[in-house]
C-alpha cells in the first residue's frame, strides 16, 4: 500500500513557495496505484493527475520515487532532494554555466551530458546538441509530480537511461486564476501566473514564471580581484497547453512552451544567453475493456551562445578568449504504445520510438588582445535513433509480481564535419581545417526485468537487473571546448555507453512510517569522460595552444565506471503528536571507481570526477490546510573530486534552509524563507591554478501569492 506525506519545500529554493509544497514518496514497492493528490486552498481543492497512460503494472519492481507537486516552485532544486540525482556541478540555474546542467544517479557521472532520461509528458528534454538540461525553461510549468527510476534500461521510454528516468507530469488545474511574486536578497525577483479555463470540452491552462537577481561573487572573497563581479541573471517563460477529449476513451494533448535564459559567470566575457521552444502533441486512449494506446510527435528547437574569458593569474585584468556565438539545434520525434487486453494477470506493452538530434556551434577562438578573433569553427552533424520494446508484467500471485522485457535500437552518427578558417592577415579566409567524418550505424540489444513480493502486508521485498545504453552527444563528437586555460578535444569515434546493473531492496510501509532500502550495483561500459592527456604549455591536436597553466585533455572512452552503493528513504507522519506534522529523511552512499588503460591509465582505479560518496537530507514540516505553517530543512554533500586524476578537491558541505508561512485569508499567503542560513560555503569548482568557486551564499525571501476562482 502506497503513502504519500508531503514534505518540505525548502530545498526547492528558487521560486516563491506557498500551499503544501513538494513532497516525496519513498521508495515504490508495493504495486498499488497512485493516490490522487489534492491542493487545499482555503475551503477548495484541485486535483493533480497524470494525464498519459496508466503507471505500468510493473514499476513497483523498481527502486521509484514519486514527487509530487503543490506549488510553483523549481523543480531543479527539489530533485536534488532525491538520493543519488545529481547534476555535473553543485551550483544551481542562477549562476552555473548551463552546459554543465546535465543529470545522473548512482554515482554514474564524468562528464555534462545527462545520464539519465528527462522527459516531460513523455517528450526528451535534453539539449539536442549537447544533452544537458536548461533548468529555467521548467519553472514556468504547471508541474503536477515527477516519478524518479533509478537504473538504467528504462525500456518503453526510449534509449538514453544509463543511469535512470526522470519523469515530469503536467498538471490538471481546473477553473482559476493565481498569482505569485517574492523579492529577495540581492535586489532578487521571482513572478508567476496560472491561468486555468475550461474552454470548449477541454480545459486551456497557461503559464509564466520570470525571475532576475543581481546574483553574488562566484570566486571565494578571498581570491577575488578587480575583474570578479556580481554574477546577474534573467529568466523568463510562458507555457500553453490544452486537453480535451475526441472520444469517451480518447484524448488530445497539446503543448507548446517557450523561455529564455541569461546569465553572467561573475566577470567581463563571461555571459551566456539560452532560448528554446517545444511542440507536442499526444493522443492517449484509455479503454477500460479493451486496447489501450497513446501517440506522440514532437519538436524542440534550441539557441545557444556563451563567451569564456581569460583571467590574468593576480585577477584583475581579463580578456575574451573564446566565444560560441551562434549554436542552433533541433531534436524531432515520435512515439508510440499500445497495450492490448491479454487479461486480467497480465500487462503487455508493445511500441516504438524514434528521435533525430541535429545541430551546429559556430565559434570564434584565439582572440588578439584588441578583442578581435583569429580563427573561427564550425562543426556538427546529426545523429538519429529508431528503437522497438516489448515489456510484459504479470501478477503471479497475489503477493508476487514479476515483469520482463527487452529493447532493440538501431542508431546512427550522420554528417559530421569540423571546420575552421582564418580570420585575420596574412592569411583571411584560408581553411586550416576541414573535415568530414564517416557516417557510422550499429545496433543495441537492451532488457530489463525483476520481481517485487510482499512479504507481508508492510513488507515488500524486490529485485530488478537490466542493461542500458547511451549515444555520445553531438557537442562530445564534435566540439572541442575550453574552460579556462584547459583545452579539450573532441572525439568523433566515441562508441555509445553500456550499462548493466541489479539492485535488491525492501520496502517497510506501515501508517505511519516508510522506510526504502535499495543496494545497487553497476557497471558503465566505454564511458565517455574528459581524460587529461598532457600539460601546457604547447600546441595539441584538435584544439591548438594550451598555455603553462593549463592541461589538454580529449574526450575518450574508459574501459568502463564501476558504481555500487545504497540508498535510503524514509518519511514519518508524526500527526499523533503534532496535528500536520510530518518528516522525512534520506541518505545515500555510492562507491564509484574508474577502469581505465592506455591513453587514461593515468585514472585507474580513482573516483569519477564530480561524484561524491555521502549525499544526505531530512526535512521537518508542519502545514496547516490554509497554508500556514513552518518548516526546517537540512542537505549534506560530501566532498568530492572536480578533476578526472582526483587532484583537485571540492569540500564537502551542510547547508540548512527555512520557511515561514500565515494565511491572511482564503485567498492571501505571506511568506518568509531563507536558503543556506549559515551561508556555508558550498565549493562548486576549482581551476588548475586552485581558484575556487561557489554556489549560492545566504538568501532572503519575502513573498505574497493569491488565487482567484
Amino acid at each position: 500500500m502506497k503513502k504519500t506525506i508531503l514534505a518540505l519545500p525548502l530545498l526547492a529554493t528558487m521560486a516563491f513557495v506557498s500551499f503544501p509544497a513538494w513532497g516525496q514518496e519513498a521508495a515504490d514497492s508495493t504495486g498499488a496505484d497512485d493516490p490522487l493528490c489534492c491542493v487545499i486552498f482555503g475551503a477548495d481543492a484541485f486535483v493533480i493527475t497524470v494525464d498519459g497512460l496508466a503507471e505500468p503494472q510493473g514499476n513497483n519492481v523498481y527502486s521509484t520515487v514519486t514527487v509530487k507537486a503543490a506549488d510553483r516552485s523549481s523543480i531543479e532544486n527539489t530533485l536534488r532532494t532525491v538520493p543519488g540525482l545529481q547534476q555535473f556541478r553543485r551550483s544551481d540555474a542562477r549562476s552555473a554555466n548551463p552546459t554543465s546542467q546535465g543529470i545522473t544517479i548512482r554515482g554514474l557521472g564524468g562528464n555534462a551530458s545527462s545520464r539519465a532520461v528527462l522527459l516531460l509528458d513523455g517528450v526528451p528534454q535534453a539539449d539536442p546538441f549537447g544533452g544537458w538540461v536548461a533548468w529555467p525553461g521548467y519553472d514556468a510549468l504547471a508541474l503536477g509530480s515527477a516519478r524518479i527510476t533509478r537504473g538504467g534500461g528504462s525500456g518503453s521510454e526510449g534509449s538514453g537511461a544509463i543511469a535512470g528516468t526522470v519523469e515530469l507530469f503536467s498538471q490538471d488545474v481546473g477553473n482559476l486564476i493565481e498569482l505569485g511574486a517574492a523579492y529577495g536578497s540581492r535586489n532578487s525577483v521571482d513572478a508567476d501566473l496560472l491561468f486555468g479555463r475550461e474552454l470548449g470540452q477541454g480545459q486551456l491552462t497557461i503559464s509564466a514564471n520570470y525571475a532576475r537577481g543581481d546574483g553574488f561573487t562566484p570566486i571565494i572573497e578571498s581570491q577575488r580581484g578587480d575583474v570578479d563581479r556580481q554574477a546577474e541573471y534573467e529568466q523568463a517563460g510562458i507555457a500553453v497547453r490544452y486537453v480535451a477529449p475526441l472520444t469517451d476513451n480518447t484524448e488530445l494533448q497539446a503543448n507548446v512552451r517557450a523561455f529564455t535564459d541569461d546569465r553572467e559567470r561573475g566577470f567581463a566575457f563571461s555571459e551566456n544567453h539560452n532560448d528554446g521552444a517545444d511542440a507536442s502533441i499526444r493522443l492517449v486512449n484509455r479503454s477500460d475493456t479493451g486496447w489501450q494506446w497513446s501517440a506522440l510527435g514532437y519538436v524542440q528547437i534550441r539557441n545557444f551562445d556563451v563567451s569564456f574569458g581569460g583571467v590574468a593569474a593576480d585577477r584583475n585584468s581579463v580578456r575574451r578568449v573564446f566565444e560560441q556565438f551562434n549554436v542552433p539545434s533541433t531534436g524531432l520525434g515520435a512515439r508510440f504504445e499500445v497495450r492490448p487486453p491479454v487479461g486480467d494477470n497480465v500487462e503487455l506493452r508493445v511500441g516504438g520510438d524514434w528521435r533525430r538530434t541535429e545541430g551546429e556551434t559556430n565559434e570564434n577562438f584565439f582572440f588578439l588582445d584588441d578583442d578581435t578573433p583569429r580563427r573561427s569553427r564550425n562543426a556538427g552533424g546529426s545523429t538519429a535513433t529508431y528503437g522497438a520494446f516489448v515489456e510484459a508484467s504479470v501478477q503471479a500471485t497475489e503477493a508476487l509480481t514479476l515483469t520482463g522485457g527487452g529493447r532493440i535500437d538501431f542508431w546512427t552518427i550522420d554528417d559530421g564535419f569540423r571546420r575552421e578558417i582564418e580570420l585575420i592577415n596574412p592569411f583571411p579566409g584560408s581553411v586550416r581545417t576541414d573535415a568530414q567524418f564517416d557516417n557510422r550505424d550499429g545496433t543495441e540489444f537492451t532488457a530489463r526485468g525483476g520481481f517485487a513480493y510482499d512479504a507481508t502486508d508492510q513488507l515488500a521485498l524486490r529485485g530488478a537487473a537490466y542493461l542500458g545504453w547511451r549515444l555520445p552527444t553531438l557537442n562530445e563528437l564534435f566540439r572541442p571546448f575550453r574552460v579556462g586555460p584547459d583545452a579539450t578535444a573532441a572525439n568523433e569515434l566515441l562508441e555509445p555507453e553500456r550499462v548493466k546493473g541489479a539492485e535488491l531492496g525492501l520496502d517497510w510501509d506501515s501508517e505511519s512510517v516508510s522506510i526504502g532500502i535499495t543496494a545497487f550495483y553497476n557497471e558503465l561500459d566505454d564511458a565517455v569522460a574528459n581524460v587529461t592527456l598532457d600539460t601546457g604549455p604547447g600546441l595539441f591536436p584538435g584544439v591548438g595552444f594550451v598555455s603553462g597553466a593549463g592541461v589538454f585533455r580529449q574526450r575518450q572512452n574508459l574501459d568502463s565506471i564501476e558504481s555500487k552503493g545504497i540508498e535510503i528513504d524514509t518519511e514519518f507522519d508524526l500527526g499523533s503528536l503534532v496535528n500536520n506534522l510530518s518528516a522525512r529523511a534520506a541518505y545515500s552512499y555510492v562507491d564509484a571507481e574508474v577502469n581505465a588503460s592506455g591513453d587514461a591509465a593515468a585514472v585507474d582505479g580513482l573516483r569519477p570526477a564530480q561524484i561524491p560518496e555521502h549525499n544526505a537530507s531530512a526535512s521537518l514540516l508542519w502545514e496547516q490546510e490554509n497554508g500556514t505553517g513552518a518548516s526546517v530543512s537540512l542537505r549534506y554533500i560530501g566532498n568530492q573530486f572536480e578533476d578526472d586524476q582526483n587532484s583537485r578537491r571540492l569540500d564537502d558541505a551542510f547547508t540548512i534552509d527555512g520557511r515561514l508561512a500565515f494565511a491572511v485569508n482564503d485567498r492571501l499567503l505571506v511568506e518568509g524563507r531563507v536558503e543556506n542560513l549559515f551561508d556555508a560555503r558550498v565549493e562548486t569548482a576549482v581551476s588548475s591554478s586552485n581558484i575556487i568557486e561557489r554556489a549560492f551564499p545566504r538568501t532572503f525571501w519575502i513573498g505574497l501569492r493569491t488565487k482567484i476562482e
